[in-house]
């Protein structure tokens, strides 16, 4: 074990048991059903606008109803995680999601579709304590490409969701996508009920209310204003105000998170510096890389007649996203393996690399479906490196007891980066059109490509002006015991603390 001593506030951890692999199976169906959700809404969202008579703004909040509550529970309830018991938050958030999974499925109206999404978004708190249950539980060799696969599993969902629901509503209706994901919903949590034990871990302490509803609000009003930018114009007073009001509140939550004595995020974490790198890096990588899953079905859906597309199917247009999960299944764990042996530093700078690789791709070949299909595979390659080096980057930097707080707030920069990616690209592709149409112009999804692109090479340069060298080796310089790049050794200990 580290020489690392635990800080008094912490639980020590005991020793693992032998076998992980029933518990590490069901984190991943537990992880795997909130990410599935996240997306199998999104091809039918132009069904729902004609089922319900509804606009473009308003069935947009079905997605962004998820969005916000999803938000503000990966940072409370990852805290809340910490406190009281990983396992034990992670059964009652999945136990919640799985009543708005269930809401979902028998709504008939809109507005309790939205309702049940918001209520489904409190099962976004699965991945900061699946990665919290993993640090604490598992054999501390075998930490990083756990991490990295879970880590993955966020990307897999994401796209496999854009695929399995054309299917599904070819052959039922839409709710039979809530139905489907219900189960898989049910089954992850039957299976940490029965093989996950509690974290011994803890950072005993009390919720910080005061910051729960500033945080929240400050979110809250950031993220509606990037979902909603579009729709209701970014120059209109609606907008301005929400980001004005986000910038008041989050400043509000930074001095009151100063002043007490046991607040909701401890924002001396962001002094490390390997901590605020990755969590800057998120930003700008969420930002570049979640207009793909969006954008490329789009693309493909878009009818040859334009001069571009392929006139793809629902169906047909999310397999072009199955070489992107299919990569990043073997990505994530292999990242883990890489920053193991090397330090994070390497897999997250050469993730955002090979994802400005997979951009370009894009941008340049888009017009060949050969082409598609190989800069998915390419990009699922960047997604799964970058997702498991950020994740095993925050987890190695901080303490056991703030495992849940650090990854939280680590997937919610990111969240807001790719809310604000994909609002800014899908803006780049609705205009222009197609002379004599209302199909966006082909040159719209070039710029947003290259913009991708762009924003992945900067990336790659915030990962490069993080702490420690690009490769550590086993021979890395130590001071008083840890390693001098702030880094955790390979088996996720704490450093740098």
């Amino acid at each position: 074990m580290s020489d690392v001593p635990a800080p008094a506030s912490e639980t020590p951890a005991v020793a693992p048991p032998r076998g992980t692999a029933a518990p590490f199976a069901a984190l991943l169906l537990a992880v795997l059903s909130f990410s599935l959700m996240q997306t199998m809404v999104v091809p039918v969202l132009p069904q729902l606008q004609r089922e319900f008579a509804a606009s473009t703004t308003s069935v947009s909040w079905v997605l962004s109803s998820f969005l916000l509550t999803a938000s503000v529970a990966t940072a409370l309830l990852g805290r809340v995680g910490d406190m009281f018991g990983k396992r034990r938050v992670l059964v009652a958030s999945l136990a919640v999601f799985a009543v708005g999974t269930l809401l979902a499925a028998l709504s008939g109206s809109l507005a309790l579709l939205i309702a049940a999404r918001a209520v489904q978004g409190v099962g976004s708190a699965a991945f900061p304590l699946a990665f919290g249950i993993v640090r604490d539980q598992f054999p501390r060799e075998r930490v990083p490409v756990a991490i990295g696969l879970i880590s993955s599993t966020f990307g897999i969902g994401f796209g496999v969701g854009l695929v399995v629901p054309g299917p599904i509503v070819d052959a039922l209706d839409w709710h039979w996508i809530f139905w489907t994901g219900l189960i898989v919903v049910v089954a992850g949590v039957a299976g940490v009920v029965a093989f996950v034990r509690e974290s011994p871990a803890r950072s005993p302490g009390r919720i910080d209310w005061s910051g729960v509803v500033l945080l929240s609000a400050g979110i809250v009003a950031l993220l509606t204003a990037i979902s909603q930018g579009r729709s209701w114009g970014w120059a209109s007073g609606r907008i301005v105000g929400l980001f004005v009001a986000a910038v008041a509140l989050l400043a509000a939550f930074a001095y009151v998170e100063s002043r007490v004595r046991e607040p909701l995020i401890d924002l001396g974490l962001l002094r490390r510096p390997a901590v605020l790198t990755s969590h800057l890096t998120a930003l700008v990588i969420g930002f570049g890389m979640y207009g793909a899953f969006t954008l490329v079905p789009m693309l493909a859906q878009t009818p040859s007649s334009a001069g571009y597309g392929f006139g793809a199917s629902v169906t047909g247009s999310g397999l072009f996203m199955v070489p992107m999960a299919a990569t990043m299944l073997i990505a994530g764990p292999l990242a883990g393996r890489i920053g193991a042996a090397t330090g994070w530093k390497l897999p997250l700078v050469l993730a955002c690399l090979v994802g400005t690789a997979g951009f370009l791709v894009y941008a340049t070949a888009h017009a060949d479906a050969a082409a598609v299909y190989a800069g998915s595979a390419v990009l699922g390659v960047g997604v799964g490196f970058a997702f498991a080096a950020l994740a095993n980057l925050v987890v190695s930097a901080v303490d056991r007891g703030r495992t849940g707080e650090a990854t939280g707030i680590n997937t919610i920069m990111r969240t807001i980066g790719g809310s604000l990616g994909a609002q800014i690209a899908a803006s780049l592709v609705a205009s222009p059109t197609v002379p004599g149409s209302r199909l966006p112009a082909e040159s719209g999804y070039t710029t947003a490509f290259v913009m991708s692109a762009i924003s992945l090479a900067v990336a790659a340069v915030a990962a490069l002006s993080g702490p420690g060298r690009l490769w550590r080796g086993a021979t890395a310089p130590t001071t008083g015991g840890k390693p001098a790049t702030g880094e955790a050794s390979p088996a996720g200990d704490v450093s740098g603390t």
